[in-house]
Order: C-alpha cells, then sequence, then structure tokens
C-alpha cells in the first residue's frame, strides 16, 4: 500500500471511528454527548480546571465549550467553585452525581471495547495501543485537525 493511500484509509477509518464513538454516547447516556463525557473525563482527572482550560487543551471554541458546561451544570454533573488562590476564578470540579454518570457511561464503554477486541490477539491490541499512543501524543496540528 502506498503512503497516501495509507494515510487515506486512515483518515477514513478513523472518521468512522469519530462517528461511532459518538453514536455511542447517546445510546450510553442520552444527555451525554461525546464531548460532555470527553470534558467531565479530563475534570475528573485533573481534578477540577476553568472552562477556558477546557477549550485549549481540546481546541474547542470558547462557546462551546460554554454550552456544554451550562448542559452539565443543568444536570447537576458539574459545579463551579472558587479558586482557592483567587477567588475571581471559577474552577469546574465534578459533582457526586457526575462522578456516578461518568463511571457508568466509562464502564459502559470499556465493556463495549473488550466485546468488539475479544477475539484479538495480545500483540496485536499492544501494537494498536502503541499506535493510538504515538497518534495522540503528538497533540493537534492546528485548525484543520480532524482528529
Amino acid at each position: 500500500m502506498e503512503s497516501a493511500e495509507a494515510v487515506e484509509t486512515i483518515q477514513r477509518e478513523m472518521t468512522a471511528f469519530a462517528r461511532r464513538a459518538r453514536a455511542s454516547a447517546g445510546r450510553l447516556h442520552p444527555e451525554l454527548s461525546l464531548v460532555s463525557y470527553t470534558l467531565l473525563g479530563h475534570l475528573e482527572e485533573h481534578e477540577g480546571c476553568r472552562a477556558t482550560d477546557l477549550a485549549a487543551h481540546y481546541a474547542l471554541d470558547k462557546s462551546t465549550v460554554s454550552r456544554q458546561v451550562s448542559a452539565l451544570e443543568r444536570a447537576s454533573l458539574i459545579e463551579r467553585r472558587r479558586a482557592p488562590h483567587d477567588h475571581r476564578v471559577q474552577v469546574l470540579h465534578l459533582t457526586d452525581a457526575g462522578r456516578r454518570v461518568l463511571a457508568q457511561v466509562t464502564e459502559s464503554r470499556r465493556a463495549a471495547f473488550h466485546e468488539r477486541l475479544a477475539d484479538w490477539p495480545r500483540e496485536d491490541l499492544e501494537r494498536f495501543a502503541d499506535y493510538l499512543a504515538r497518534y495522540n501524543a503528538r497533540g493537534p496540528s492546528g485548525a484543520s485537525d480532524a482528529g
């Protein structure tokens, strides 16, 4: 396979993967989009952060993050707290309900991955994991980055 053809196949398959992930996120928790799930995971991993930090980290428009944050607040999955070092700064944190929903969705997603990859040989799983980690380690490559 030519290099350009391989890159085209990767792009096509990554797009299909993203579409499947977005669709499955809605089935696992109707009010929780893939973006919302990702933001909740980030807040859990970092024990809270500012909305502007989320926008910068995921290269999302601030208005997109603002809408997601508002929806998550309305669903009582996150809350705003004043930063201890600067009371002018609002830090987003998971609520107990947010932690429960995130854990449920994460477990459902993990089970779906296990089922989908159940018949893959260990070596293929390890290679696939290494390739994904290597791809994602590059970070965003600009506004035209689709993945």
